[in-house]
């Protein structure tokens, strides 16, 4: 029988983060959602000490939406200081949180970001379980309403293995509730998951687009002004060979939210 723990999930009404809180609950674990919509904020601190009291694990989701280097990687350094500070005080026994695969390799933008996420948290008291995880099937209409100018849409090229929200919430969920972890400091590769298969980006936006009820032109651009385009167009977010691979494929994915919620082109959709 599993042993039911009090568990925090940082991010709790984000993109990864509602599922990882859903999985938990339906396993009957006692969980703490922590938003500012919950009044708890992690930069701050606000209602955080409170939040933690009593917790065993926490599962970091949280994140914010700028692509900016500087913006994103202020936003990641301050909530791990304040989750691993007030986590610790609290009795706080492990922290599992969700990278990006391939971020180690990058320079700038939210990819580097989520490296220095990684070091911040290891550096840390509390033991850290880090899963590296590729783009989200729900990037995909993200990156259409961003490329959308006019009546044409403009997508980077980008070689990537997506995978569903779901699917990784409830790889944390494992994590954050197994007997043991290895912890990331130890030197032990940092487990990946991905989708089923390589796609490349501007396919699964064409996809998208055509499904959507507006059918648009998406067309693959590259920017030399990039010094990570390289690095997006060879494969760097691909996982490595031993990574878990996890349905459903982005065509699955996506009829399935068709059948429940309209999409459009330039619409974001799994918000």
């Amino acid at each position: 029988m599993q042993t039911t723990r009090k568990i925090a999930v940082a991010g709790a009404t984000g993109r990864v983060g509602r599922h990882v809180a859903d999985v938990l609950e339906a396993e009957g674990h006692d969980v703490v959602r922590i938003s500012r919509s919950d009044g708890v904020d992690v930069i701050t601190g606000k209602g955080l000490a409170e939040a933690l009291a009593g917790v065993q694990s926490i599962v970091d989701a949280a994140t914010q939406p700028a692509n900016d280097l500087d913006a994103a990687t202020a936003f990641f350094t301050t909530s791990t200081r304040n989750l691993q500070e007030v986590g610790e005080q609290a009795g706080v026994q492990r922290i599992v949180m969700i990278s990006i695969v391939g971020a180690d390799r990058f320079t700038g933008s939210f990819l580097a970001a989520s490296a220095e996420h990684e070091r911040a948290m290891v550096t840390g008291p509390i033991p850290v379980q880090i899963l590296r995880a590729t783009q989200f099937h729900e990037f995909v209409p993200q990156m259409v309403e961003w490329g959308t100018q006019g009546d044409v849409v403009y997508v980077p090229r980008i070689r990537t293995q997506p995978v569903a929200a779901r699917s990784v919430a409830e790889a944390l969920a494992d994590l954050a509730t197994v007997s043991g972890i290895q912890p990331a400091s130890d030197g032990t590769p940092i487990p990946e998951i991905a989708g089923p298969r390589e796609e490349r980006l501007v396919d699964l936006a064409r996809l998208f687009v055509s499904r959507g009820g507006e059918p648009l032109p998406v067309e693959e651009v590259s920017d030399p002004a990039d010094p990570d385009h390289g690095l997006l167009e060879n494969g760097a977010l691909l996982p490595a060979p031993d990574a878990t691979l996890a349905g459903p494929s982005f065509e699955e994915w996506l009829e399935a939210e068709l059948a429940d919620v309209p999409l459009r082109a330039g619409r974001s959709s799994g918000e």
